[in-house]
């Protein structure tokens, strides 16, 4: 018996073995590794690219493509569509608008195929005896705002070199030249950095400029057009280009025109150089072009409000626009974070120093918008009111710092959050921002006013003038020009705002400049500004919520009043205390559950096919923030938003 045991557990034993060598022998297995593609070289591409865009199709919003694209050798070719967006921090540009490609070589039609892997890699195999491929394509832009950013309209376009070329793999882009050219919609005219060849009839053709710089130099064109001289007798041209929905928009006034050219001028002051040969503000003055605001070397790319002009008195909220992506030029574009430097556009870019980078542009966007005259002082300080606000009440920063969110453009790839106040989105900017005017404020305290971070812009955005070959730059480099300046442990100090946790913003920069943030039952005008511009009614600071059109609740501030009482974005406001929804019910409702025998506001809700009352526990009435004087305090702050003579 013990023996038929032993051999029957002997005989399993053996079934169990096959049985998982069977297993093993069908498990899968690891395929072959995707060949690597030929890595950048810093060598000259032994040919000039030509790249032909047709932008006349404005109906159906078309762009169609011609590139010639030489090639030394036969074998496999590899080609990339630019993935990286400089000024974007993310890889985001629109490959999935490219459509209809088509290679050919001497008349016939090669097959290509797609990287597995870095899906923005298209392989060719290049046939004995060919010099050229041809390539034929449409960029198929946005027909409607559901599908993305809209760059055609029947009276103007924004057209992007970056959605409109490859280049090939295995050299820098500094070193691929490239001749381009557009045929326009007839009667158009346009601006852009790069510089004209020839023009014959519609078709413009530009010098052969590297890839690098041709996708850094986007053009606006449009039925209506104006072109500016911002600085006759400056160093180098600096123009205001404006398209319009309509010629009348383009009719402004000269004081408006000097602030613009003030901004010019402030701009050399505070810097005490320039980095380009010449620079061109592109300007849509349009609610029909997909708003932007976007960054290059030697121009930007900006969409402000149609009656940017003629209704300047009311249009002032957005006005740091202009001021911030003319500061890029030499924050950004010429000293750029030494991680996010790459040689393609197509290796990872790494936004780390984003806190330098948009933080800094935006401290000095906003200084150099009062300093110009394009906000007066007192709209300089509700606009400063705003932004500490704002941060002070984030609750997101009890768990991330301002670092993490240098990520966010790649993170969220700017997509919409549905509790901002607590996931923080690109705060580096903003935050950046009470972060520089803290440091500003304390070396004017520690030098006695005798210097400032005007003096840091000089030493780190003012080296090599005349130059517009990027020059990087570390933590390090940031910290040690710091101390140049005055002596302190800025590496502490950056490193506790920028990569530590905080319940509050960092607004000792309002205190030590003269000012506190305090919070009124009526907004300033700046505020009121924002709301028309953005069609909402923020309550932010009372209820906790913000209302779009509607009714609809557009955000929700994480831990507020209206967060514990259940509410999110996307419900809908139908009732305030028992009658119709309308802003003004819903603030008189605020203020008399203020009152000592108030009752608490009381909504009906609309959530999808629900319907729910909720009542919101506040009785701290309406409050809308601003900036209150200390007195007997040095008002370095107004100093910093004045003009430099």
């Amino acid at each position: 018996m013990g023996c038929f045991v032993r051999a029957l557990f002997f005989s399993v034993s053996l079934m169990a073995l096959a049985a998982t060598t069977v297993v093993a022998q069908t498990l899968p297995q690891p395929s072959a590794p995707t060949p690597a593609i030929a890595a950048a070289q810093d060598i000259p591409y032994p040919g000039t690219l030509k790249l032909s865009v047709d932008a006349t199709d404005l109906a159906r919003k078309i762009f169609d493509i011609r590139q010639t694209i030489p090639v030394a050798k036969p074998g496999k070719f590899t080609i990339f569509y630019p993935q990286w967006v400089p000024g974007g921090h993310s890889p985001r540009n629109d490959i999935d608008k490219l459509a209809g490609l088509v290679i050919t070589a001497k008349g016939q039609r090669l097959a290509w195929t797609r990287d597995p892997v870095q899906v923005f890699a298209f392989h060719v195999e290049v046939p004995e005896g060919v010099s050229e491929l041809e390539l034929s394509y449409q960029f198929l832009s946005p027909v409607e705002t559901r599908v993305g950013r809209v760059v055609m309209t029947p009276d103007m376009l924004n057209l992007q070199w970056l959605q409109m070329g490859f280049y090939p793999a295995g050299y820098y882009t500094r070193q691929i030249p490239v001749e381009a050219s557009v045929k326009l919609p007839e009667g158009f005219k346009f601006a852009s950095a790069l510089e004209v060849a020839k023009t014959e009839g519609q078709v413009t053709t530009f010098k052969v400029t590297p890839f690098e710089t041709l996708v850094d130099s986007p053009m606006f064109a449009g039925r209506y057009f104006k072109s500016v001289d911002l600085d006759p007798t400056g160093p180098a041209p600096v123009r205001l280009n404006m398209v319009a929905d309509k010629p009348e928009l383009l009719e402004y006034k000269p004081e408006q025109i000097q602030a613009h050219k003030d901004l010019v001028q402030q701009a050399y002051k505070l810097f005490g150089s320039y980095h380009f040969d010449r620079y061109d503000f592109l300007v849509a003055l349009s609610d029909q072009l997909g708003g932007i605001g976007l960054e290059h070397h030697r121009s930007s790319e900006n969409r402000v409000a149609p009656k940017y002009f003629t209704e300047w008195d009311k249009t002032y909220v957005g006005r740091e626009l202009l001021p911030h992506e003319f500061t890029h030029s030499w924050n950004g574009k010429f000293r750029r974070g030494a991680d996010l430097w790459t040689p393609t556009l197509n290796e990872p870019m790494r936004d780390s120093l984003m806190w330098v980078y948009e933080g800094q542009t935006q401290y000095w966007g906003n200084v150099l918008s009062s300093r110009s005259n394009l906000l007066t002082k007192q709209q300089g300080l509700d606009s400063l009111a705003m932004t500490a606000a704002l941060f002070d009440n984030r609750r997101g920063r009890d768990w991330r710092s301002v670092a993490d969110t240098t990520n966010d453009p790649i993170i969220a790839n700017r997509r919409p959050l549905s509790w901002v106040s607590y996931q923080r989105s690109e705060d580096y900017y903003s935050e950046g921002l009470l972060v520089w005017l803290d440091a500003d404020t304390l070396i004017r305290e520690k030098t006695g006013g005798k210097k400032s971070l005007d003096d840091f812009a000089k030493a780190f955005f003012g080296v090599d003038n005349g130059s517009f070959v990027p020059r990087t730059y570390t933590f390090e480099d940031v910290a040690a020009t710091l101390n140049e300046v005055v002596a302190h442990d800025w590496t502490g100090f950056l490193k506790t705002r920028i990569e530590g946790l905080s319940e509050r913003a960092p607004l000792d920069g309002l205190t030590r400049g003269g000012y506190r943030l305090i919070y009124t039952e009526t907004p300033t005008d700046y505020f009121k500004g924002s709301e028309t511009r953005g069609r909402t009614t923020n309550l932010a600071y009372s209820l906790g919520l913000t209302v779009a059109a509607a009714g609809l609740v557009s955000e929700v501030q994480w831990g507020g009043p209206a967060f514990k009482a259940g509410l999110t974005q996307g419900v809908t406001l139908v009732a305030v205390n028992g009658e119709t929804y309308d802003a003004d019910k819903l603030k008189d409702a605020i203020k008399a559950a203020a009152k000592p025998d108030g009752a608490l506001v009381e909504l009906l809700i609309k959530d999808g096919d629900r319907y729910r009352m909720v009542k919101i526990d506040w009785r701290g009435g309406l409050r809308y923030p601003r900036l209150d004087r200390i007195a007997g305090t040095p008002a370095r702050l107004d100093d910093i938003l004045a003009a430099r003579k």
